[in-house]
């Protein structure tokens, strides 16, 4: 295992540098995921429970050039915009590396978005092609695709023109059923003859490193969502670095129950299981705590990813003690602040001796700090651990001052792993990222003269719920439009199970006649549900400074009060 820090001497200034003598991967997703395939074809790759798939490196392989081969065959070119509508599944997997292959960026899009959202992020990066599920939990994809998109049912299938997405040409869906103006995924895996290997060849040498390959919506403080665009640079060489953290070997079985469309699904899952040729385990569409139980112990995992909640709703499963978890060993917890007392139960009783904290962001690839294996017991359960390799870490006043040592203030991060823009949109890149190349977190944390960080608060008004963030501001903006609100506001108070849930405080117009319920449906039909406020409250006034500013702290203290009187 590559060392992950250098020894310095005890800081004075919050300003940490990951070590540099790791050499970093200048490889392609595809000539990576190829160099491996053909290393280990018979190493267990990828195992998908729900669909009982089970293929060794030489069988994925096979499939990932069977997919590349249908969409160049469909005129998708490098460069172009393939959106991915789904939830965890193998095509999902395929759709990964098929399209970094040939070069395309692949968009992730939440498979819990609405309408609404689903044309946004289409239309903000010009998607050329959207590959989706057909349903999932309550989410209808085709009925939603038929109502965004009405020219669907009476177009050909390959040749959609459409008003709201000029831009989109065609719409793919998993299954076996055949809908009007939709291509079948399965029609899309080609037979890849001599002459469909060499043009996939041609394109891989003319693939660059630091391309474009992703792009991972992230709401924004203002509203709407921004494309946070990533190169294969960014995406692999974090995934190695995390898959070295993680002291993985081709031995390594990792269970992903994390969401593929995440940067921890995609990058700390599936990307950093091929770096050493291990295995990536999928228990089910979407995170359910006794299915992942019984696959960890059924495979005999050696890693488990999640977020908090996730260990949490695992540990307190009624059926907990009936699984033999001794085989776990580490695996990634992250996505939202992580407990210290459900860290040390993760430690203790599901045998994750070796179980690491990262944090970071999606501009970062998403994890600039991850804590050590070898790390005391303090640091591993205490702090969101060091930056890693490559990446330079300081924290700053609003000044733009460095702070000294135990001082709280701005994580900022420079290196390999920060994004190259937000798609399209230069002043909103150059709003995060200054002109040194510091890319600006917004939250607050506070280092150690070791390096350790801990984070303490958030600049910006980001509520994260369940590993989700969710900005205020977005959903603020779309309570405006609603013709009974007059005003509205929007933040996070404490949950034990979600670490935040959503709260409003809502005022209405007068002689309004409306209800907390009618405030939720009209918010279900426009956001995806984690967005919908648990908790409203209509109100007569807010808590204001004198120059007439919003007290969100004030607002979330009486809230919880308020929570805790009515359970006590």
């Amino acid at each position: 295992m590559v060392k992950q820090h250098q020894a310095q001497l005890p800081l004075t200034q919050s300003e940490y540098h990951g070590v540099t003598s790791t050499t970093l991967t200048d490889k392609t997703i595809g000539q990576y995921f190829d160099d491996i395939a053909n290393a280990y074809p018979d190493n267990l790759a990828v195992v998908v429970h729900h669909q009982q798939i089970r293929w060794n490196y030489r069988e994925y392989q096979a499939k990932v050039d069977a997919l590349a081969t249908g969409l160049l065959a469909l005129g998708i070119q490098p460069g172009d915009r393939v959106g991915i509508w789904s939830p965890n599944n193998i095509e999902w997997c395929l759709i990964q590396f098929a399209t970094a292959k040939i070069g395309a960026i692949m968009v992730c899009i939440n498979p819990a978005y609405r309408p609404e959202e689903l044309e946004y992020s289409l239309s903000n990066v010009g998607c050329r092609a959207v590959i989706c599920a057909d349903k999932f939990k309550s989410s209808d994809y085709l009925q939603m695709l038929n109502e965004l998109l009405p020219e669907l049912s009476t177009s050909t299938a390959g040749k959609l023109t459409t008003l709201a997405l000029p831009q989109l040409e065609f719409v793919i869906r998993m299954g076996t059923d055949r809908t009007p103006g939709m291509l079948n995924f399965n029609d899309l895996l080609l037979e890849v003859n001599d002459e469909a290997q060499h043009v996939l060849a041609t394109i891989a040498d003319s693939l660059d490193t630091h391309d474009s390959i992703n792009i991972q919506f992230t709401s924004g403080t203002t509203g709407s969502p921004k494309g946070a665009t990533l190169s294969h640079h960014n995406i692999l060489n974090n995934a190695y670095l995390v898959a070295d953290a993680m002291g993985f070997t081709q031995a390594d079985k990792l269970c992903i129950p994390v969401p593929l469309y995440h940067c921890f699904g995609m990058v700390l899952g599936s990307l950093s299981s091929i770096i050493h040729a291990s295995a990536a385990v999928y228990p089910g569409e979407s995170f359910d705590p006794l299915t992942t139980l019984q696959v960890v112990a059924q495979e005999r995992c050696t890693a488990l990813h999640g977020v908090p909640t996730m260990f949490i709703a695992e540990l307190e499963h009624p059926q907990f003690n009936q699984f033999d978890l001794s085989s776990l060993r580490t695996g990634i917890m992250a996505g939202a602040t992580c407990p210290e007392e459900v860290m040390r139960r993760v430690q203790e009783l599901m045998y994750m001796k070796e179980v690491l904290i990262g944090y970071g962001q999606t501009e970062c690839s998403p994890l600039n700090h991850i804590t050590e294996i070898d790390s005391p017991i303090e640091k591993q359960v205490l702090t969101v651990g060091r930056a890693l390799p490559h990446t330079e870490v300081k924290i700053i006043n609003e000044f733009g001052d460095v702070v000294a040592i135990g001082q709280p203030g701005e994580v900022c991060s420079r290196g390999y792993c920060i994004m190259q823009s937000y798609w399209n949109d230069a002043v909103k890149t150059a709003a995060t990222i200054d002109s040194a190349g510091w890319l600006h977190s917004g939250d607050i944390g506070q280092m150690d003269e070791l390096g350790y960080v801990q984070i303490v608060g958030r600049i910006k008004d980001m509520i994260i719920r369940g590993g989700e963030n969710i900005y205020p501001r977005e959903i603020e903006e779309k309570l405006y439009s609603h013709k009974d609100v007059q005003d509205a506001a929007v933040f996070g108070v404490q949950s034990d199970k979600y670490g935040e849930e959503v709260c409003a405080w809502i005022k209405v117009r007068a002689n309004a006649d409306i209800t907390e319920d009618d405030i939720r449906h009209f918010l279900t039909e426009k956001f995806a549900y984690f967005k919908v406020p648990r908790y409203i409250k209509f109100v007569d006034q807010y808590p204001m400074t004198v120059t007439g500013k919003i007290q969100k702290f004030k607002m979330r203290e009486l809230m919880y009060q308020e929570l805790h009187e009515a359970i006590n």
